[in-house]
């Protein structure tokens, strides 16, 4: 499945690094960073969350919410918060269910082997809940 630049974005309940539950309609009236990547404590995972740390402030003076997701589990992303100080939420989408929704659950290669994989990506989701832009 995939997603249109447009229309409302795809609506998820999903355990946070606590153990909450959070929903996307929870950050209704805000903006969205909804970013999905691969594996907790990896480099590219690391660099990329930290650069989001990092530029956290900019992202609140817009009215903005980042929110990482990726199949690791609840304790994982309590570590890796923990790990690197990350000021914004994990969810835990250990189905795949999220991604496949929004397209981002993929067959991928390395090293000669395919497996299926989340493909780095990020949404942008405005106040009204519609996708505005994004990245793959």
């Amino acid at each position: 499945m995939t997603v249109e630049t447009g229309k409302i974005a795809p609506t998820f309940t999903l355990p946070n690094q606590k153990g909450e539950k959070v929903s996307l309609t929870d950050f209704k009236g805000k903006h969205v960073v909804l970013y999905f990547y691969p594996k907790d404590m990896t480099p590219g995972c690391t660099t990329e969350a930290c650069d989001f740390r990092d530029s956290y402030t900019s992202f609140e003076d817009l009215d903005a919410v980042i929110i990482g997701v990726s199949p690791d589990p609840v304790d994982r992303h309590q570590q890796f918060i923990d790990k690197h100080d990350l000021p914004f939420l994990l969810l835990a989408d250990e189905e795949h269910k999220v991604a496949d929704e929004y397209g981002v659950w993929k067959l991928k290669k390395n090293f000669g082997k395919e497996y299926y994989g989340i493909e780095r990506s990020t949404f942008i989701i405005d106040k009204d809940g519609k996708l505005q832009k994004e990245y793959r």
